[in-house]
């Protein structure tokens, strides 16, 4: 028996939004002002959001159970299996002693925090959003800056605000084609929308993430740093979405942004004595470190280069359909202009093996979104879970870890041991995720987002600024670009034909806005706090953040509302 959701289940519009907004209320409350431990506070907002499911939306109650779990399983993989392979990796770095001397050299390539926070969080962390994504830059970012000397909540929150731009592209473009997906517009086309959209942040992020970090007057001693990085970052974002397609924009684009800026910090330094407060750091950091010799400097950059390459070569459309038993590997090596030796030509992995398919029982084909969600006759909700474990980019971050384990010279037994000290330190970050991705999913299933949308949506000439505004709150509810897409970019796309207003805009506009909410989504506190060793304090990453993704998000509301109705903004226009 198929369930119809109900946007509006109270015959009150006004009601039904405020019922459905009681979960996200609800979780972000209870993080940011009543200092609840998140995944106690996300297990609150699943517990929350089921009851509204279940009492005010009249879900089934066993679809709204396999839902939960169906998003419980989401969180484990891949999203869970990235962030613990990747501490993995960081955990080994460390206790060899390599993440210290990566530290050392990257404060002497940019000696000044403002310039290792553009260099690193915005520059470096594009390149790791680009190959990955998932939490996969912030992670990153955040466990270098900290060990640079800054404290817990700058190096968590300006690693969230500097992980902005790059993100509609992020995973070799997976928003921009699940966008196209849901939609049918061409991904060129929402490649080259989104590319005429981002690249004036790109170009504005890393003056703004030095002005949250160090206030005006240190942000202008940074200028031609923040202008070569963003500058750098823009053009060639710009230039590959428009003329090439989404899945190389943030690779390009991170590469252009770092070579560039090395290239400056050759020949110029800041000159104003802006100073960070270490103190908190003295006793951990000596004032005087022994400058690491050339070798090792390329000892400790060997994990992270191991790490880059895998996470590229292992993201390649071509590599995924080998992986996921989808093409023989001489099909792959063929699309990828590569020659290889006979017997290779044959090799089949079995897709059943490599990438399984399980049916959510209850919930596949059960649940049916209507007008004006989904248009008229629509195919009820798949529910189909793919443990793709074998082409998953948690996979490529553990078989860089275990190569770059093996040059560092761990035994198997001491990477064994590590591994699992590891799995202790990140489980209640993985319960917090595992828990709230079961929320957004029942967000998704019983129609809460879609009330919540709908009310965005309709709001007349101003919908191209609130639709905006629903792609931010679209992140901020699933912590993903992706997802976000996918439960409103087909809203977008109808809605925008109701109001006259061009649909690859406002699909555009959903990913773009998205990026901002990628800052105030618990998953990617969560990530950021693990990284820094801060967990417990993810109210205080919220509340620093909190401004930064509305303002920003706002600043491209109004820009896609200029292209929707003034000239010349209207020009930019993909037709």
């Amino acid at each position: 028996m198929i369930w119809a959701q109900n946007y509006d289940p109270l015959g009150n519009a006004a009601l039904s939004t405020l019922i459905a907004a009681v979960p996200v209320v609800v979780l972000l409350g209870s993080i940011a002002w009543l200092h609840i431990r998140i995944h106690l506070a996300a297990l609150l907002g699943l517990g929350v959001a089921m009851a509204v499911a279940l009492f005010v939306f009249h879900m089934p109650i066993d679809a709204a159970f396999a839902t939960a779990g169906y998003g419980a399983a989401y969180g484990l993989f891949p999203i869970g299996w990235i962030i613990l392979n990747l501490m993995f990796l960081y955990q080994l770095t460390v206790r060899k002693g390599w993440f210290a001397v990566l530290r050392s050299h990257l404060a002497t390539i940019a000696p000044d925090p403002r310039v290792q926070v553009i260099l690193i969080a915005f520059s470096f962390g594009a390149f790791f959003e680009g190959a990955a994504g998932f939490g996969t830059p912030v992670a990153v970012t955040a466990a270098i800056l900290i060990q640079l000397g800054f404290k817990p909540l700058h190096a968590s929150g300006l690693s969230l605000i500097a992980n902005t731009a790059p993100v509609a592209f992020g995973s070799l473009g997976t928003p921009i084609i699940a966008l196209s997906s849901v939609t049918g517009i061409s991904e060129l086309e929402l490649s080259a929308m989104v590319g005429r959209q981002l690249p004036f942040f790109s170009l504005l992020v890393p003056f703004w993430v030095v002005w949250a970090m160090a206030g005006w007057r240190g942000m202008l001693g940074v200028w031609p740093a923040a202008l070569t990085a963003g500058l750098s970052f823009a053009l060639p974002q710009f230039l590959v979405s428009n003329y090439h397609g989404p899945w190389l924009v943030d690779i390009v684009a991170s590469l252009s942004s770092l070579g560039a800026l090395v290239v400056l910090l050759r020949f110029w330094k800041p000159s104003d004595d802006w100073k960070m407060d270490t103190s908190h750091v003295e006793s951990k950091a000596p004032a005087s470190e022994p400058t690491p010799s050339a070798a090792q400097i390329r000892r400790a950059w060997m994990p992270w280069v191991i790490l880059s390459v895998t996470l590229f070569f292992w993201g390649l459309p071509q590599m995924k359909t080998f992986f996921n038993g989808k093409t023989s590997l001489r099909e792959s090596a063929s699309a990828l202009k590569v020659s290889l030796p006979e017997p290779a030509h044959s090799v089949r992995l079995a897709n059943g093996v490599t990438a399984p398919e399980f049916i959510v029982p209850r919930l596949h084909n059960a649940v049916q979104r209507v007008p004006p969600v989904a248009p008229q006759n629509a195919p009820p909700e798949k529910a189909i879970f793919t443990l793709n474990w074998l082409s998953g980019t948690g996979t490529s971050i553990l078989a860089a870890a275990l190569l770059a384990g093996l040059l560092m010279r761990f035994s198997l037994v001491e990477m064994a041991r590590e591994y699992w000290a590891t799995l202790r330190l990140v489980r209640f970050s993985l319960l917090t995720i595992v828990a709230m991705l079961a929320l957004g999913y029942v967000t998704k299933y019983s129609g809460t987002d879609a009330t919540l949308g709908l009310a965005l949506a309709h709001t007349g000439v101003f919908y191209p600024f609130f639709g905006t505004m629903l792609g931010w709150l679209g992140v901020a509810l699933t912590g993903s670009d992706t997802a976000s897409n996918v439960l409103f970019g087909s809203l977008q796309k109808i809605t925008a034909e109701q109001t006259g207003v061009s649909p690859t805009l406002m699909a555009a506009a959903n990913s773009s806005g998205g990026v901002l909410g990628k800052m105030v989504d618990a998953q990617s506190i969560v990530v950021a706090s693990t990284a820094t060793g801060w967990y417990g304090h993810e109210g205080s990453i919220l509340r620093y953040v909190f401004f930064h993704s509305v303002a920003l998000a706002t600043l491209v509301g109004l820009l896609v509302y200029l292209q929707a109705y003034v000239a010349p903004f209207t020009s930019m226009v993909v037709k």
